[in-house]
């Protein structure tokens, strides 16, 4: 499998701040459907971004709160793979590491990760409809509604705490990924298809900053002209195999923490 060239090897090992993006990609390896590919049986005549909007839960929140909790069943059954241990043992080998992910499913922390922005939400929280404040898993089993009302507002209801179609990102998160861009000095972008705003723009931003930029995924992406490398396979595989080079560097190097 190719790996870092030993200039870019050099520089992940002495870098003070590493920032990881990742995607659908690293997901998809644990079994998690990415999102445009989660219709199937009764939702194949929907589409994603039909069930994926206010409005669509505004007109028929019934529908919207069933086809997610179908999605929530399949992320409670995955688990981590490679790649997401890979970017544990990451996280003990440099100084600083900032994961920042589209994904929903909190595979990141499930694998141990400590510090995770996630843009879009996770699938397997609720808030308020109305108000936007969460709401507890004890407040949600205890319903029988077909969608659980809001303990918050009359005639408000529990929704999932996701970002759909036609929100903004939270503004904390997307602080978050937008400082780790202009304060690392390595940027892997693993899994993404570099496709979604403005998840998509976090490692060019790196790269105007002055840090080293490499993209692990199976195919090209709009990164792939403007990273120092590519790595082409999956990210599980990809990620893990350059951890072991990054920790086999520091070894031979004498910089093991």
């Amino acid at each position: 499998m190719q790996l870092l060239s030993e200039e870019l090897l050099r520089s992940l090992g002495e870098a003070r701040h590493v920032m990881v993006l990742t995607g659908a990609g690293m997901s998809a390896e644990s079994g998690v459907p990415t999102f445009r590919d989660a219709q199937s049986g009764i939702w194949e005549k929907f589409r994603a971004e039909d069930l994926a909007t206010p409005e669509a839960f505004e007109a028929n929140p019934a529908r919207v709160w069933q086809w997610y909790e179908e999605r929530r069943a399949i992320v409670r059954s995955a688990r981590p793979h490679a790649g997401h241990q890979a970017l544990v043992m990451l996280e003990s080998l440099v100084p600083e590491l900032s994961v920042i992910t589209q994904n929903v499913d909190g595979l990141h922390q499930l694998a141990g990760s400590k510090k995770v922005t996630e843009l879009h939400g996770n699938i397997l929280r609720s808030k308020c409809h109305v108000t936007g404040r969460p709401i507890s898993a004890e407040w949600l089993s205890g319903s029988a509604h077909a969608v659980p009302p809001s303990p918050y507002v009359s005639g408000g209801f529990a929704r999932p705490d996701v970002v759909w179609f036609g929100e903004v990102l939270p503004r904390q998160a997307l602080e978050a990924a937008m400082q780790a861009a202009v304060q690392c000095d390595f940027c892997i972008s693993a899994g993404t298809t570099s496709l979604v705003q403005p998840a998509a723009s976090l490692p060019l931003m790196a790269l105007e900053h002055g840090a080293a930029v490499i993209e692990i995924n199976p195919s090209e992406t709009p990164l792939s002209p403007h990273a120092d490398q590519c790595l082409r396979g999956l990210a599980s595989e990809v990620l893990a195999s350059l951890v072991n080079q990054l920790s086999s560097w520091k070894h031979d190097s004498g910089q093991g923490r």
